[in-house]
């Protein structure tokens, strides 16, 4: 018989959102609790026989009792077993909050998983193997426990953990709840399910992060999904498939670069081509060049105009400068090569016979855009 699960993690329930401001930070944390009850329906709609949270279900053990409550309540739509593991968000510690969520009265399919200790499903198919967190920071291995738990016979093993794999994730802190890559290997897991990494990947073999469900930063690739987790027996190794459930698309633009008012035109028609609808998009744009001034007001009606279209909107407008006058270039402290291809391309810019001499112009002004973003450092 079909074993079918849903992996997810890093739900941060509570989180601030201090960047932005209050009405687009409240809509943001409200609709991690709305992707909590489209993780349950989807759960129901594929009949699946649990859903595991890899830690972080919570921001902070610091949430007022009607977070909890809500969160609580966002799941009523699944009437399986949802299985909450602890993370460094959220660590288990006397009277922290999942003791609050037992005390508020939490119905007996919502589990939090405070023990390293298995839990058996009821009709003893399948076995979850948890590596709680108890603290914010630990530099040990969390799941190191999960070698030592026994399990009844036949029954498929399933970790369940939130932390890092040493030395496999871009910028990911090391400090901190290193996990061996070889860990499902160790314990004898079908399948171990982690949290702590906000985008999807497949890890290491029967290893998987299933990102956060509701994308809350820019920096990671493929959030927004939970993972279908079947098995069609016992003996074999699962089909992972992604089920988008996220609502807001978070898209980082770095370094458009802007010279002219044809690039504004340019940087408009990427707006336009943005997927729709535009109030559920969330965009950073850093904007760099030198432009004259009929480019830059341009470029500020754009902008103001995609304000109010955007869900949100962060500008970075620290690396675009006016365009380069005669004294700006006689500033640039320019000594040997440089400083003679400076008076060259000034040359060619102010010689009205030259076939080139817009681009002698493109050239000072990247020299002058450069020369002023290096002095910042």
């Amino acid at each position: 018989m079909t074993l079918t699960l849903i992996h997810t993690a890093d739900w941060q329930i509570g989180k601030r959102f201090g960047a932005f401001d209050e009405d687009v930070a409240a809509l943001l944390r409200q609709q991690r609790l709305a992707t909590v009850a489209q993780i349950g329906r989807v759960a129901s709609q594929i009949r699946a026989d649990a859903v595991l949270v890899a830690g972080d279900v919570f921001d902070s053990d610091a949430l007022a009792d009607e977070t909890l409550r809500r969160t609580v309540r966002a799941m009523d739509v699944f009437n399986g077993p949802w299985l909450l593991l602890p993370g460094n968000h959220d660590p288990h510690r006397p009277e922290g909050v999942w003791d609050r969520v037992r005390r508020l009265g939490a119905p007996d399919n919502v589990v939090p998983l405070t023990e390293a200790r298995p839990w058996l499903s009821p009709d003893r198919r399948f076995a979850v193997l948890p590596a709680p967190l108890f603290r914010h920071v630990s530099a040990d291995d969390p799941t190191r426990c999960l070698d030592g738990l026994a399990t009844p016979d036949g029954v498929i093993r399933i970790g369940l953990a939130h932390g890092a794999l040493a030395n496999r994730l871009p910028g990911s802190d090391q400090t901190r709840t290193a996990i061996a890559e070889d860990r499902a290997q160790r314990a004898g897991l079908a399948y171990l399910a982690l949290g702590d990494w906000h985008g999807m990947v497949n890890i290491a073999p029967r290893t998987w992060y299933s990102g956060t469900p509701e994308p809350d930063r820019f920096r990671h690739d493929a959030p927004g999904r939970v993972l279908a987790v079947r098995f069609a027996d016992s003996g074999s190794d699962p089909a992972v498939e992604p089920i988008t459930v996220g609502r807001f698309l978070w898209l980082d633009w770095s370094d458009v670069t802007v010279r002219r008012a044809a690039d504004v035109d340019a940087l408009a028609a990427r707006l336009t081509a943005l997927p729709t609808p535009h109030e559920d998009l969330v965009l950073r744009l850093a904007v760099i060049g030198t432009v004259d001034l009929t480019a830059r007001h341009q470029l500020d009606r754009l902008l103001a105009d995609w304000q109010a279209r955007l869900r949100a909107i962060q500008v970075d407008l620290s690396g675009l400068l006016a365009e380069a006058t005669d004294d700006d270039l006689d500033q640039i402290d320019a000594r040997g090569f440089v400083a003679a291809a400076i008076r060259v391309l000034r040359c060619r810019r102010d010689d009205p016979n030259d076939a080139e001499r817009g681009t002698a112009d493109d050239a000072l002004q990247w020299l002058y855009a450069r020369h002023h973003r290096l002095g910042r450092r």
